[in-house]
């Protein structure tokens, strides 16, 4: 199992950096399968370019590995190959800057040298609070924006805006789903917004709002809000929820009794869940009568005197 998750890291990491985009100081491995003499280790000058054999000088800050394979076998096609094999590796990234905002216990700017990913800029960050919610932003400002970035030619339209990715928490830190472990670049920002809220009314000892963790079920949620009355109907509870498909709610039918048992689903809320927790009808019928008895003997009624 361990090798399988080890394999998907590193193949998951592989398809991250295949955008990643060339900078200085970064060292890079050019091999040329039909000659030997042309595989070299070289690091990208301040300027942003690399001298090769028989091709001299060539501008590569801001090109991708793929990029610059293509570049280099078009050049090399022009006078010297028929049909090429070039394979660029980049063995060392340059200096980064990366930040972590929101609910982590560290959040700051930092800099940062080789290859990280989303997990290991929330471990360098401490990690997430109890008030995370389970969401992460990953947002990526637009190529050319960080340092000199990008050759000033590079006027495409994805170039100049910025993207934004959504990671679900759970299912990255608790699932295990080294997909969304992203690969960083150079002025990437994380996210990690906090918590939303849901809501319990109706027979609850303590009704109101509360702030919805990673994780936080309707059975979690009432005892929140301090557990049932004695009036409560806990086998008529309903969540009610924004819909997905448009205006309105949908509403959920919960019964707390079943799940206390584990005989029922514990269902998971979602940010501005409602919880509401209806009166037992006859039951509240009965204690409010002995409550009222109560009252009466207080008074100085007996029972047969009503």
């Amino acid at each position: 199992m361990n090798e399988k998750i080890l394999m998907s890291s590193l193949s998951s990491r592989r398809a991250n950096y295949r955008d990643y985009k060339i900078g200085s100081e970064d060292l890079l491995e050019i091999s040329v399968f039909e000659d030997e003499k042309l595989n070299k280790i070289v690091r990208v000058s301040s300027q942003g370019n690399i001298s090769l054999p028989l091709l001299g000088v060539i501008r590569v800050k801001g090109l991708t590995a793929g990029e610059l394979e293509r570049e280099i076998v078009d050049l090399l096609s022009e006078k010297y190959f028929q049909d090429p094999h070039v394979s660029v590796f980049i063995k060392e990234f340059r200096s980064q800057r990366l930040s972590v905002i929101g609910a982590v216990e560290k959040p700051g700017v930092f800099e940062v040298s080789g290859e990280k990913t989303i997990l290991d800029m929330l471990g360098m960050a401490g990690g997430l609070k109890q008030e995370a919610g389970q969401l992460l932003f990953l947002i990526r400002p637009p190529q050319g924006a960080v340092g000199e970035g990008a050759s000033k030619e590079s006027k495409e339209p994805e170039d100049q805006s910025p993207k934004t990715f959504m990671i679900d928490l759970d299912e990255l830190l608790v699932k295990g789903n080294l997909a969304l472990n992203f690969a960083l670049m150079n002025g990437d920002v994380i996210n990690v917004p906090t918590a939303g809220k849901f809501f319990v009314g109706g027979e609850v000892k303590s009704p109101g709002g509360f702030p919805l963790g990673k994780r936080m079920t309707v059975g979690q949620a009432v005892t929140s809000a301090g557990g049932m009355t004695p009036r409560a109907d806990g086998a008529e509870a309903k969540v009610f929820r924004f819909s997905q498909r448009g205006a309105g709610r949908d509403i959920l039918s919960v019964n707390l009794y079943e799940i206390a048992k584990g005989n029922a689903e514990d269902v998971s809320l979602k940010e501005n869940d409602i919880v509401m927790v209806p009166k037992h009808g006859m039951k509240n019928f009965l204690i409010e009568l002995r409550d009222t008895v109560k009252g009466l003997i207080g008074f100085g009624f007996s029972l047969s005197s009503l």
